[in-house]
């Protein structure tokens, strides 16, 4: 894979649960795949370590705290990692690599937003956008 000069850093958030005709084996097999896959990206420096996510849940609004899980968050997302590369194509390839899919999940590559928010500027809370605010 070429070195890019410009690289640009993209939330992976794994999502989804593992498919219901797969055996314990076969799920352990893409599991250790999967970790064998990332050590060799963090290695060539195109992923940054990232984590798996627990269950538990709380939701915090200016109403108060509430339990989770909550509608909204139809899919389970159970972890979270971090794709560098020159752009969301190139992540997004490198992703299409990654051993789980065979079993289920799915990956949502977002990238991070390098400025802070404004008010004055466009971003996913903005109303009309269909994101937090919208």
């Amino acid at each position: 894979m070429a070195k890019t000069s410009f690289v640009n850093e993209y939330l992976l958030l794994s999502r989804g649960r593992w498919d219901a005709d797969k055996s314990p084996q076969e799920i352990q097999a893409a599991i250790d795949a999967f970790y064998a896959w990332h050590a060799r990206l963090v290695a060539q420096g195109r992923f940054k370590p990232g984590q798996r996510l627990t269950p538990d849940a709380k939701l915090v609004t200016r109403n108060g705290v509430m339990d989770g899980p909550y509608t909204e968050a139809k899919e389970v997302i159970g972890g979270y990692w971090f794709v560098l590369a020159a752009s969301l194509e190139e992540a997004a390839r490198i992703v299409a690599d990654n051993p789980t899919l065979a079993c289920g999940l799915a990956f949502e590559i977002r990238p991070i937003e390098p400025e802070k928010a404004s008010a004055w500027r466009e971003g996913n809370e903005t109303p009309g956008r269909g994101g937090a605010g919208g």
